[in-house]
């Protein structure tokens, strides 16, 4: 059987319910291309129409007061056979959906502790990644890591996250600061267990 696609575009309501009559109320957040047979995709391995699948992908179109490409990089990688990379010439220094970057969140075990990793590499760029326990209305987020000017190659970055009670989904992000290129690769998010 064909896996089935989707392609969700995040929204946020901007004064007014989002419904036909005030659909220019709404601002796009992200673009996400949805494919469930995929799984997590944090070698990004499985892209379409140019962007990795069952990711947030703060794009061009999402982020329009910046300059950038969005490269899926088959010449530098750490795993599999392909990277994520952002080629930024223009951005604001914000963060979160104002900036070129990812995110991605699933489920995840409240109070249990969970290990985040992945590859990181910047030519010049400033970026943050962070993880945190999130619900529909709140989250509670620690920085990973952040670079600034780049980093001396590939840097492996693991970190263990403790998730608070209150919440029962772990978001991981990713965001490009500054001009320059930045890539990322294999991204984890595993168990370790209830409290540690």
């Amino acid at each position: 059987m064909k896996p089935v696609t989707r392609i969700a575009r995040a929204t946020l309501l901007s004064g007014a319910l989002c419904a036909g009559l005030v659909a220019a109320a709404c601002e796009e957040l992200s673009e996400k291309v949805e494919d469930d047979s995929v799984g997590w995709n944090g070698g990004f391995e499985n892209d379409r129409d140019g962007l990795p699948v069952n990711w947030l992908v703060y794009t061009p179109r999402t982020v329009p007061d910046s300059d950038f490409d969005i490269v899926l990089d088959t010449l530098e990688f750490k795993e599999g056979g392909q990277s994520l990379r952002f080629d930024v010439r223009d951005c604001e220094g914000i963060g979160g959906r104002y900036s070129p970057g990812i995110a991605q969140e699933r489920p995840a075990q409240a109070g249990g502790t969970y290990r985040v990793s992945f590859w990181i590499r910047s030519d010049g760029a400033d970026l943050g990644a962070k993880v945190g326990g999130i619900s529909a209305f709140a989250g509670q987020y620690e920085t990973v890591v952040e670079a600034t000017g780049g980093t001396d190659g590939w840097v492996f970055v693991e970190r263990d996250y403790p998730m608070p009670a209150e919440y029962d989904r772990i978001r991981f992000e990713l965001s490009v600061l500054s001009p320059g290129s930045v890539w990322i690769d294999d991204v984890r998010i595993e168990p370790l267990g209830q409290g540690g």
